[in-house]
């Protein structure tokens, strides 16, 4: 699905376990440029307080701890780059942290619902403008992968005479009508059908093979239309000579639950599919070309690492650690374990070791099917198919264990009082699963939607989790 970005790879280094500590889009971003987990900075909510980083302490000064050099963009500019980015993220989610240490920011516009056709112009235009300077950053952010799938119905489909993927069966395709919850499969509108219009390549429901492979092509199809994107881009830069003397970084805020755990087409998650996340570095001259580094690390990972490469000092307030070594000399700089969080629409964190992933569910997004504790191995069970909580204790013992050592270790930094997601639990729980903002008649009318569709089996599973 990604010829141009295959390149990028082969000339850099690919991490293929690489996650985001906190999910999906606000979060994600936010622990990047802050490089704190999101326990820390406080930001894992798309609403309510919990959206929003914690503010400064009284201490604060005539500018605030990001400015200074505490966000990702800041450090840079510290080292005497021109930094700009080309994206409406800030003005999506009102997150202003975002754009803290850009000397420059090119807002397309559209708040997230871009296409590449709007993005790329204005990237063109400014490597006209800028691309032959020397010491310059610039982030660029495609939207075309993420929900709703919106490419262009004139690219057409070249994944039209694929196969689907090898695991979603006949068998598995027939479950996803019996599945309750937010993005389940029959409710890829949040809790009801999509049903616009707008976007073609994105069904109403997904609960046929039909309307399944319309979702997996609009998935693949969205990746192909931003690459060949990326080519024009690449394109430009050797036209302006500089493409040899260029880093390139390829990644994500987020990946995609296609099916997985009972969600279609959604980020709403903290397990594999949701939060690993590309990450390709091609660092000419320094960076191992062709290299596969297999540790496990985070996003906020990536600024200690380019502070080695450049030069910058360590920040105080870190939750990352340098992973440079992998780049340039191939070593071995993974951590033992990953704590994931989601918290936007259901209320999960997880623990990522060895072959296995634990999630602990606190929120169950209206999943009747979602227990307190899965267990997957990743390894025979990449689609995180068969539960081993019930069968194999100790590995949620294991996995426990890991969490809580994590959780004191945060707690014991003393940064706040309680861990945000006790205060988000309180005001509402996770934004996306409050559903009076997406159901007349809140979760009484979910309920009867779940009725009406041939799944009443988990309302009484609901009723006893949700007392209204």
């Amino acid at each position: 699905t990604s010829p141009t970005i295959d390149w990028i790879a082969s000339e850099g280094v690919r991490f293929v376990n690489y996650y985001c500590s906190d999910a999906p889009c606000l979060p994600s971003r936010s622990a990047l440029v802050t490089k704190q987990f999101g326990i820390n900075n406080g930001c894992i909510n798309h609403g309510g307080t919990r959206a929003n980083v914690y503010v400064d302490d009284p201490d604060r000064s005539f500018v605030d701890d990001l400015q200074r050099g505490g966000s990702l963009w800041a450090m840079m500019r510290n080292q005497g780059l021109w930094t700009a980015s080309i994206s409406p993220f800030a003005s999506r989610h009102g997150a202003w942290h975002f754009n803290a240490g850009f000397r420059e920011t090119i807002d397309t516009g559209r708040g997230g619902i871009e296409s590449a056709e709007e993005i790329t112009p204005a990237a063109l235009e400014w490597i006209k403008r800028k691309g032959k300077d020397d010491n310059w950053l610039l982030h660029i952010n495609y939207w075309d992968p993420h929900t709703p799938y919106r490419s262009p119905e004139d690219f057409g489909n070249p994944f039209k005479d694929d196969p689907l993927p090898a695991w979603l069966t006949t068998e598995k395709i027939s479950l996803f009508k019996t599945l309750s919850g937010g993005h389940s499969p029959q409710d890829l509108g949040m809790f009801g059908g999509a049903g616009n219009a707008a976007y073609p390549r994105h069904p109403d429901t997904a609960v046929t093979e039909k309307d399944v492979r319309r979702v997996i092509d609009g998935y693949d199809c969205g990746i192909r239309y931003m690459d060949g994107h990326i080519g024009q881009l690449l394109d430009a830069l050797k036209l302006e000579g500089v493409l040899d003397d260029l880093v390139i970084i390829v990644t994500s805020d987020h990946g995609e639950n296609l099916g997985e755990i009972g969600s279609m087409a959604e980020h709403g998650t903290a397990d594999q599919s949701t939060c690993r996340i590309p990450m390709i570095i091609r660092w000419p001259g320094r960076a191992s070309a062709g290299h596969v580094d297999t540790g496990l690390h985070y996003n906020i990972d990536l600024p200690p690492t380019l502070a080695e490469m450049v030069g910058a000092e360590p920040y105080h307030n870190w939750d990352g650690q340098s992973y440079a070594g992998a780049l340039t000399e191939g070593k071995e700089c993974g951590r033992s374990e990953l704590i994931l969080s989601q918290c936007c629409h259901g209320a999960q964190r997880s623990v990522r070791w060895g072959d296995y992933i634990y999630i602990r569910t606190y929120h169950d997004f209206y999943h009747a099917e979602w227990p307190r504790e899965m267990v997957f191995n990743l390894k025979d069970d990449p689609h995180e198919c068969v539960n081993l909580a019930g069968s194999n204790p100790e590995l949620c013992h294991e996995a426990v264990h890991r969490y809580l050592s994590w959780h004191d270790d945060q707690m014991a930094k003393g940064l706040r009082d309680a861990d945000p997601l006790v205060s988000l639990m309180k005001e509402g729980g996770p934004f996306h699963s409050r559903l009076t903002r997406y159901v007349g008649g809140g979760q009484d009318a979910y309920f009867k939607r779940l009725e009406e569709t041939g799944r009443a089996s988990a309302v009484s599973v609901l009723r006893q989790r949700h007392p209204a």
